[in-house]
Order: structure tokens, then C-alpha cells, then sequence
């Protein structure tokens, strides 16, 4: 069974500009992520945007949407900026519930030592192929249904939502 990999942006993807000190996107990194996780599930990538979160808007998220609902995997994985995620993984939820659909990003982009996107990659990779179908945010080793996370600023992680 194929997982699909769609690749919208994020911190996860971003690049240093040496020069000015800004944060670009230039190609993808995740597939140089699976290699170096020694990863051997039959993933296919595919990039769809190359978007910070702040910047998606209502269009973007159909596009995932449409691409989610189009692909014949029923796992499916999706980069995304974390700012966001949370408002993706509300309009993925509220169409598709025939696939079980991971949502997954960085705090800290790839290419900057101490990221956190090789672990949540992993993370991703493994819960995508033991989860029931359902949308999901994983961020830092927790797994987090759509309608019950959010992301704490102030701590820079995401937690569950107090009810």
C-alpha cells in the first residue's frame, strides 16, 4: 500500500538566505528527510504548494482538499506550516472520512540544526499506517485529533484543547 505525501510549505521546507537573513522557499526537503530516516514505507510525493501557513487562504486549502480527495491512497500525508494546520485539518475533516489523513510540520525548519523535522516526519510516517481513518495533527511525538488541538505560542508546541 502506497502512502501519499503532499508537500505544501511550512517552516518544515524553508531555506536561510545567508545574505539577508530571510527564510525562502527553494526546493523541498522531505525528500532528503525520508532518506536520512532510513525510511522504507512506500511513500509517493508530491509537491502542491510552497506556502507559508499565514499565507494560505480558502483557494489553498480546496486545492489540498481536492488533492486529498483525488488521490487513491487511504493514507495520506500532508507538510504543512503550523500557524494553520488546525484550520486544514478542520476543512479535510468535514469532507473526507474514508482515509485516514496526517497533518504534519516543523517548529524549527530542516535545514537549521536542532529541528524537530526529522522526529515529526518519522512520527508522521509510522501513525499514518497504524491510525483509523481520520484526520490528525502530529506534532513532537503526540498525536492530536483535528477538532481537539490547537497550537500554544507561548510554549511553542501544540496541545490538546481544554474543554
Amino acid at each position: 500500500m502506497t502512502i501519499k505525501l503532499f508537500i505544501t510549505g511550512g517552516t518544515i521546507d524553508k531555506h536561510y538566505n545567508e545574505l539577508n537573513g530571510e527564510l525562502y522557499f527553494d526546493h523541498s526537503y522531505i525528500p532528503q528527510i525520508l532518506q536520512q530516516g532510513r525510511c522504507h514505507a512506500n511513500i509517493s510525493t508530491e509537491v502542491l504548494l510552497a506556502k507559508d501557513s499565514l499565507e494560505m487562504n480558502e483557494v489553498d486549502r480546496q486545492h489540498i482538499l481536492t488533492a486529498c480527495q483525488k488521490t487513491k491512497a487511504i493514507q495520506i500525508i500532508i507538510t504543512h506550516g503550523t500557524d494553520t494546520m488546525v484550520d486544514t485539518a478542520m476543512v479535510l475533516k468535514q469532507a473526507i472520512t474514508n482515509k485516514v489523513i496526517v497533518l504534519v510540520g516543523a517548529m524549527i525548519p530542516y535545514a537549521f540544526k536542532q529541528s524537530d523535522a526529522l522526529f515529526n516526519i518519522g512520527c508522521a510516517v509510522t501513525a499514518v499506517q497504524c491510525l483509523t481513518e481520520g484526520v490528525y495533527i502530529i506534532m513532537n511525538g503526540q498525536v492530536f485529533t483535528a477538532d481537539n488541538v490547537q497550537k500554544n505560542r507561548q510554549e511553542g508546541c501544540f496541545q490538546q484543547v481544554k474543554k
